[in-house]
């Protein structure tokens, strides 16, 4: 009896482990595995923000519990999300940066600096809405590790996963903070209902983090950019998908969730200074807006976007040199951006499947059997 108790307790403690962990689980297909492809640019080869070179991504993933919610025990559905610029110290080596509003009911700390100085110095950290203080006391701690003379400003974006998750409970700590920038890795991205997506909802269907990634031909500089999304927005009868008005050919089951939100990052490895990377954010909205949602009064729609091309030394010389591609020439990673950020919505919404949290309230996946046929009849899959 000692022995199968000590079984039991160690199958849980596993159990517990592997749901706190990065694990992909059960993998459902993404926009182009049905056939769909939005837009007319190619993606990279991950079709991942992760095309950018030397841009990582890291997910801890909290899902416990089961019922009636209890604040402080559950259930809990949430996460936290880690996008690292590049594998060098970024607080030592920052990126030219910018951040945009769409609409402010939302909140991305550090934003005032960014764009007073143009520079990012911090990994960029995605949670709930109640786990904003933790997400940036993790980030403090993981840079005082490195030096504990710095004085860093943490960039931390958030949404609200309170229809699934014990949102009050605040069970993002701040070692999971840690552990998703420690963990942050090149090449596929988890997508779904995996870190900060974990408990996220959009146009009536279950969603979460979504990514996708463009690449310019030669001739416009072969560069690459890719975004990534925490999707939490819209309304079912709205959402469209590559232009075809899929929301209206999938019944309501309940009334319409309150306004959500969105946060989109985005990174290239093109020559951008800092008011051509605010360009980029405004031009995530029209993406954002081509699945069918239009940032409502109370939505916290976020974008920051960040170039790679090259790293600005904390400790350089009083005169800089900074190499720029002229406006004229921005005009592919506009179009980029819009496409990346849409076909990032749309992956969010393909990965993520059912998922029941508090107060056995469940929100379903989207039917993906469903979507492919509605995009035949409108001609979008041959």
């Amino acid at each position: 009896m000692r022995f199968r108790s000590h079984l039991c307790q160690w199958s849980l403690a596993l159990l517990i482990l592997a749901l706190c962990s990065d694990a992909r689980g059960a993998e459902r297909p993404r926009a182009r595995d049905l056939g769909i492809r939005i837009g007319v640019l190619p993606p990279g080869p991950n079709n991942a923000i992760t095309d950018v070179s030397g841009v990582r991504v890291g997910h801890v993933t909290l899902i416990s519990g089961e019922g009636k919610l209890v604040v402080g025990e559950g259930p809990v559905r949430t996460g936290v999300t880690a996008v690292v610029p590049h594998p060098d110290d970024v607080y030592l080596n920052q990126v030219f940066a910018a951040a945009e509003a769409l609409n402010g009911n939302g909140e991305m700390t550090g934003m005032a600096w960014i764009n007073e100085r143009g520079l990012l110095e911090v990994p960029v950290v995605l949670t709930n809405t109640l786990s904003v203080g933790e997400g940036y006391s993790g980030v403090v701690a993981y840079m005082l590790r490195q030096d504990p003379g710095r004085v860093p400003l943490p960039v931390v974006a958030e949404c609200y996963d309170g229809g699934l998750n014990d949102i009050a409970g605040r069970h993002v700590r701040e070692e999971h903070v840690i552990r998703a920038i420690e963990s942050a890795a090149d090449g596929p991205v988890v997508e779904g209902s995996a870190g900060a997506g974990t408990g996220m909802r959009a146009y009536g269907f279950k969603a979460g983090v979504g990514t996708a990634s463009r690449v310019l031909t030669k001739a416009q500089g072969a560069y690459t950019l890719g975004v990534l999304v925490v999707a939490n927005c819209g309304r079912r009868p709205s959402l469209v998908i590559d232009g075809v008005p899929v929301g209206r050919h999938l019944p309501v089951a309940r009334p319409p969730a309150r306004d959500g939100s969105i946060v989109i990052l985005i990174a290239t490895d093109a020559p951008l200074i800092p008011i051509q990377l605010r360009r980029l954010c405004k031009r995530s909205a029209l993406g954002m807006s081509r699945t069918g949602t239009f940032s409502r009064t109370s939505s916290g729609d976020l974008a920051l976007a960040f170039s790679t091309a090259r790293r600005i030394p904390r400790n350089a010389a009083t005169v800089d040199t900074v190499h720029t591609l002229r406006d004229h020439r921005l005009n592919p990673l506009l179009q980029a951006t819009v496409e990346a950020t849409e076909e990032a919505i749309v992956n969010a919404l393909c990965a993520a499947d059912t998922m029941t949290g508090r107060d056995n309230r469940t929100i379903p996946g989207l039917p993906l059997d469903r979507l492919v046929d509605i995009m035949k009849q409108h001609n979008r899959i041959e």
